[in-house]
């Protein structure tokens, strides 16, 4: 079993989210996934700045879901 990481970028102010961004590394863990999914919410949050996260009320959430492997 692996764990595939979505990740999902929002707005507060028009209530609308982006499609889904599949992670291409899919992780043999839960624990694993999560980690990566905080971690990387973080860079890509500091990579959109305080200007933009403010003015549009960006934000990012993320799922780990289970998946089937071959």
């Amino acid at each position: 079993m692996k764990y595939l990481l979505i990740m999902i970028m929002c707005s507060s102010l028009s209530g609308t989210c982006m499609p889904g961004y599949e992670w291409p590394k899919q992780f043999d863990s839960m624990y694993d996934c999560l980690q990566s999914g905080y971690a990387q919410s973080l860079i890509k949050h500091e990579e959109i700045g305080p200007k933009d996260v403010n003015e549009n009320g960006i934000y990012i959430k993320f799922i780990c879901r289970k998946t089937e492997t071959i």
